[in-house]
């Protein structure tokens, strides 16, 4: 979109939705927990059948969580686009959406917890974690408008992430990560194939 077009735009009064998709990998022995607050935060949407307050609480935990975590980082990426029209910005948001629960054992499965009679004594961990975080907003975010292939800029968008919900202005979210529980493993040759995109750290 031309500055131009930016600018005729604003002059008309038409609303700006940014729809933007972040993708951050965390590697080490210690990054498999994570999956146990994503988990919780995805249980928590599904409870409140798609909240959008109860989303934007959920990812703003998520955003702080992985900003503790950022020792863990390895690799990141990012694509987005404007929209001047809802109904494009909701076709972008649902093309995101099934591409990113394509991505190896991105699904959560609440119903497929093992019992506690077949619970073994240890499940294997991963060393790998993808995040994937999808948001639709009004309005401008130069924070998340821009290569996130860096750590700072990482962090500011994180962070950017979290002051937009409590602004109020996202419209939708939708979080992503693989593996999708405990006990699934999402291998180096895995993240290769399924996440050719993220670029080092």
């Amino acid at each position: 979109m031309s500055s131009l077009g930016n600018r005729f735009n604003k002059l008309t009064g038409k609303n700006r939705f940014v729809v933007s998709r972040i993708f951050i990998h965390l590697a080490g022995d210690e990054v498999a927990p994570l999956l146990g607050v994503l988990n919780q935060t995805a249980q928590d949407a599904l409870e409140s059948e798609g909240d959008l307050g109860v989303l934007g609480d959920g990812l703003a935990s998520i955003c702080q969580k992985l900003l503790d975590m950022s020792i863990y980082w390895r690799s990141a990426a990012n694509e987005g686009d404007v929209f001047w029209k809802e109904e494009e910005a909701g076709d972008y948001i649902t093309e995101l959406f099934t591409d990113s629960a394509q991505r190896y054992l991105s699904e959560p499965e609440f119903d497929g917890f093992t019992s506690e009679e077949n619970t073994p004594l240890s499940l294997p961990m991963t060393r790998n974690v993808v995040v994937m975080i999808i948001v639709a907003f009004k309005g401008e975010a130069p924070e998340l408008e821009t290569s996130l292939a860096d750590r700072l800029a990482l962090e500011e968008g994180l962070k950017a992430l979290i002051n937009l919900n409590y602004q109020g202005v996202l419209e939708a979210i939708q979080v992503h990560f693989s593996p999708a529980q405990l006990g699934d493993e999402l291998t180096n040759d895995q993240l290769l194939l399924n996440f050719s995109e993220l670029v080092s750290l």
